[in-house]
């Protein structure tokens, strides 16, 4: 080979290695922030009383969704996020996955950072798993995620970092995390994700994925975040507000420091809880009905919102178009350039989102779950319901200021239900049922229903498997016994 055709290859080879970064660059980052347990009237756009004031800003710079609907519990929502299949289609629809339970989303189902590093993604996770943790398959970084920083189950202590009933739950990546300092959750996650922009290569797209442990119950917050709220009569409303603050820090502090590498350049970030507030900790979901673990609008219609700098073409708008915790799957990928495989429940809403466009749905699942017989769809303006929708089934105000009386948020479960019809869109607080004035729409939705149920899985039930206990473990919730 002549020196001079060297010279060209190598300039060549320059020449192609650099689009080829530059192609892998124009591929959006994506910011994928999610809230556990928040309220649909714990944000400022919804409640001027809330301290959120970096949230507000991005939500006002970019799309609010009045019609955003997660599952009415953590896991199902999480498994939503990841798969793209609605819960009772992948065996996640009965509850949660509780501490010491063999359950999880199975391996046939391909989570989105799996399929987004084919894309050639940087694929990293901060936060909450709650999606399976018996067998190391399972986990995080068997899964698709680079790195990993957080706990695998549903609820721990903020500070010493375990469970209700004993055992240490903090990992990085397959490691145990030690935290002798006992530092509060939100700082250590927060932290850690600053250490995750400061070292990214910027000429690779981005998927950081932040399940934070704010706002979920136990309800601890320094109190300097609490004191904001002092007007608060209600200790444990009090305390919740000031950990949505302090979540708002969090975020504030996330989006400048990537801004402050030029990620937010060519950036979605998305905004949205995994459920509805629970009103027994504080939240509070006014004026929707329900709460957290029931099918109502204020257990399953979410608080989220998009923002871009530059990849929306409208914006500083709320947008009603119906959306589902499975779409977000597929409209992801399609930033991505990837094709979600067929058979999914998401659809890719990005036109919506994007340029305010209609909406690409017009019915989901709610829940359908076969052991406790409870059912509840939506079919354009109309929602059915049948079975218990739930525990918490009344309409809960929020707490008074100091010296006025609190309203009770006491469980109000019924021993039966009978099927009820909502027009939602007209009737958004769920007041007026229609099971008995509309029998024709009523007889429409139970057959929409059956034809829903016809492709459902068996929910996995399966006990708590004392194997797992973490006294077994070294006191440490550890994979690797199922």
């Amino acid at each position: 080979m002549t020196v001079m055709m060297t010279v060209m290859m190598t300039a060549m080879m320059a020449v192609f290695g650099v689009a080829g970064n530059a192609a892998a660059s124009q591929k959006p980052n994506i910011i994928f922030f999610v809230a556990d347990d928040l309220g649909w009237n714990d944000v400022g756009w919804h409640n001027p009383s809330m301290l959120t004031p970096n949230l507000n800003r991005y939500a006002a710079q970019g799309v609010i969704l009045n019609s955003s609907y997660v599952q009415y519990f953590c896991s199902p929502s999480r498994n939503a996020f990841m798969t793209g299949y609605f819960p009772y289609h992948t065996g996640l629809q009965h509850g949660v996955i509780l501490e010491g339970e063999p359950r999880y989303v199975p391996t046939n189902f391909t989570m989105l950072p799996k399929l987004l590093k084919t894309a050639g993604y940087a694929t990293h996770m901060v936060g909450k798993w709650h999606l399976g943790m018996c067998n190391w398959k399972y986990t995080p970084t068997y899964r698709g995620f680079d790195s990993y920083f957080g706990y695998y189950n549903g609820a721990e202590d903020y500070y010493t970092h375990e469970t209700k009933d004993g055992g240490y739950d903090l990992r990085n990546d397959t490691l145990v995390a030690k935290d002798p300092g006992q530092s509060h959750f939100d700082y250590l996650f927060t932290d850690h994700t600053l250490k995750v922009i400061s070292e990214h290569d910027t000429s690779t797209p981005l998927y950081l994925y932040l399940p934070f442990h704010l706002c979920h119950n136990p309800l601890q917050v320094p109190k300097e975040y609490e004191q904001r709220y002092s007007h608060i009569h209600t200790q444990d409303r009090r305390t919740y507000c000031g950990m949505v603050t302090m979540m708002d820090e969090s975020f504030g502090n996330i989006t400048q420091a990537l801004d402050s590498r030029g990620l937010l350049d060519n950036t979605l970030l998305v905004f949205t809880t995994d459920n509805g507030g629970p009103v027994i900790y504080g939240a509070n979901n006014w004026p929707l009905r329900g709460a957290k673990t029931t099918f109502w609008e204020g257990g399953t219609r979410g608080a989220a919102f998009v923002w871009s700098k530059n990849l929306l073409q409208k914006k500083s708008y709320v947008s009603d178009g119906m959306m589902h915790a499975v779409d977000w799957f597929p409209t992801i990928l399609h930033l991505a350039g990837v094709a979600p495989g067929k058979g999914i429940d998401g659809v890719n809403q990005w036109d919506m989102l994007s340029k305010g466009a209609p909406s690409n749905r017009d019915e989901f699942v709610y829940n359908i779950d076969t052991i406790l017989n409870s059912t509840a769809i939506r079919y354009k303006d109309y929602k059915l319901m049948t079975g218990s929708p739930g525990r918490f089934n009344d309409w809960y105000p929020l707490p008074r200021s100091q010296g006025e009386e609190d309203a009770t948020h006491e469980e109000d479960a019924k021993p039966h239900w009978k099927p009820q019809l909502y027009n939602i869109r007209n009737d958004p607080e769920e007041r007026h049922d229609l099971a008995d004035t509309e029998p024709q729409t009523m007889k429409m939705m139970m057959d929409r229903l059956h034809k829903w149920m016809a492709s459902g899985v068996p929910p996995q039930n399966t006990p708590i498997d004392p194997r797992g206990d973490p006294k077994n473990w070294g006191g440490v919730w550890t994979p690797g016994w199922c």
